[in-house]
């Protein structure tokens, strides 16, 4: 599980140099021997060739990829119970920097366990994107949403975030969606901000400029580690992410204990666990790497379940009851991210 770039990188380079020969003029003897070259380091980066991939090897590869995505999915719909959990025994501060504490602890502990070598330095601008979104932006602006809005409500707002993910990752890579994808987006949008603006009586809650910050930060983050787990096992970008915010997470640590009141019981206790190992660690590990095995627009299509999820999570965890409008406005919003899946192409 370490990272080859640089060692994948010689050995295509050793293969086509001119210096060296194409593969073409060489010969079979130095065609096989680049042919096994390039097999192998593609193994050992967990990647496969053209010359291996089979019809059956990729459907077998495109299944453990959607059970990857899957999984995070059901992870992450559990995300706004636990913290909500959370805030019943400790403040706002104190959930997001423990919650970043445990889980760099954790991901710096396997980092240090396989002897992961350090990425390269062309890959921590991309890290840093997902450290600023993932890791520390949209666990701070929900929890603070999560103050004053349920989980059901946020639940909603945030199904926004797949039509956000494929909007932010066509433009990272320069794709042209369609006019389709677009009315469908915007439509998307609209129905969230009604559905935000109906339940708070006129004009979005303070809560609802959090949420919609956190959609647009978390999708960075999200498209740009899709990126990068396709130069690096996708444990490692949520890992070094994660290893990049500890200095932040310590000091924070230490001002919101001491700042904020801690009353600790097992719900609470329970829900900060949940949201450092299953929602910041695990659950990341799984999503980009079924982001890099099925690529972004397919886990995104994943992701349409999980408010629908978080509603059903928000009634039996938190005995929550839902607004009339919550279930219909989710269901809205899945129709409008359908349509971009169909039509983006």
């Amino acid at each position: 599980m370490r990272d080859n770039d640089s060692a994948t990188d010689s050995a295509a380079i050793a293969v086509i140099t001119p210096e060296r020969g194409s593969p073409r003029d060489a010969g079979p003897a130095t065609s096989t021997a680049a042919t096994a070259a390039t097999a192998a380091t593609a193994a050992a980066h967990g990647t496969t060739t053209a010359s291996q991939t089979t019809p059956a090897a990729r459907s077998a590869g495109f299944g453990r990829g959607a059970l990857l995505a899957a999984l995070a999915v059901a992870t992450f719909s559990l995300t706004f119970p636990g913290t909500a959990l959370a805030l019943e025994g400790m403040g706002p501060w104190t959930v997001v920097a423990l919650r970043e504490l445990l889980a760099a602890a954790l991901a710096g502990a396997c980092l240090a366990a396989f002897r992961v070598r350090v990425p390269e330095r062309r890959h921590w601008a991309g890290i840093a994107v997902v450290t600023g979104g993932v890791v520390l932006g949209f666990p701070l602006l929900t929890t603070f949403a999560l103050q004053t809005s349920t989980t059901s409500h946020a639940a909603v707002v945030i199904g926004l975030l797949p039509l956000t993910t494929a909007a932010f990752s066509a433009l990272r890579t320069g794709a042209r969606p369609s006019r389709t994808f677009w009315i469908a987006s915007l439509t998307g949008a609209v129905v969230v901000i009604g559905f935000a603006v109906q339940q708070s009586g006129g004009t979005p809650s303070t809560g609802d400029l959090f949420l919609f910050a956190s959609l647009l930060v978390c999708a960075a983050g999200y498209a740009e580690g899709g990126r990068l787990a396709r130069h690096m096992p996708g444990w490692q970008v949520i890992g070094w992410a994660l290893v990049l915010a500890l200095p932040l997470a310590v000091v924070g640590t230490a001002v919101a204990l001491s700042i904020e009141p801690l009353h600790l019981t097992g719900r609470s206790v329970a829900g900060l666990l949940w949201l450092a190992v299953g929602s910041t660690f695990l659950g990341m590990v799984a999503w980009y790497r079924g982001m890099a095995t099925i690529g972004v627009a397919k886990a995104s299509q994943l992701q349409l379940a999980q408010p629908l999820l978080t509603l059903v999570w928000s009634v039996l965890l938190l005995g929550e009851r839902l607004p009339p409008a919550a279930p219909v406005a989710a269901l809205a919003v899945l129709v409008c991210i359908a349509v971009t899946q169909r039509t983006r192409g």
